[in-house]
């Protein structure tokens, strides 16, 4: 479906503003699905990033730096989503030795099994949201949307 019947305009957008808002927009529904399969377990989909971005450390603990620069949503608060992730016990924080400025931040048993039971939903759910998508197309989109990362950065 094109996307100014989706958005219910008439106007005819240029093709680069066509772009943006195709992604905007389907950025919002991939958004909210991820969301809707974490929402019984009350966590966001930023909080799930930062425990995955925790569990990808493999027990080494991780400075709010490291996080931050590996999170997908740049703009999230990340001091705040760990406080909520240390207050649901899936990660604990503790100051640096060496640098007393710092803390290390570092998943705990509890988030490693939160993350082994809720793995499955996540997968299923982006297998479902690319399923009309051949893998020679998946290949495509994932080539063009890098591409288009490589010229806004």
């Amino acid at each position: 479906m094109k996307i100014e019947s989706i958005l219910k305009t008439s106007s005819n957008l240029p093709l680069s503003k066509k772009v943006v808002v195709n992604i905007l927009y389907t950025y919002g529904i991939i958004n909210g699905k991820l969301n809707d399969v974490l929402k019984p377990f009350d966590v966001s989909i930023q909080q799930f990033n930062v425990l995955r971005i925790l569990r990808g450390q493999n027990g080494n603990p991780a400075s709010l730096s490291i996080v931050q620069e590996r999170m997908i949503n740049k703009m999230s608060n990340t001091t705040r989503l760990i406080d909520k992730l240390i207050k649901k016990k899936y990660v604990e924080k503790e100051i640096n030795e060496k640098n007393k400025r710092k803390v290390n931040i570092i998943i705990t048993s509890q988030g490693i099994d939160f993350l082994s039971k809720i793995d499955y939903l996540i997968d299923s759910t982006e297998q479902d949201i690319v399923k009309s998508l051949t893998k020679d197309e998946t290949l495509e989109l994932i080539r063009l949307l890098g591409k288009i990362r490589l010229i806004a950065n």
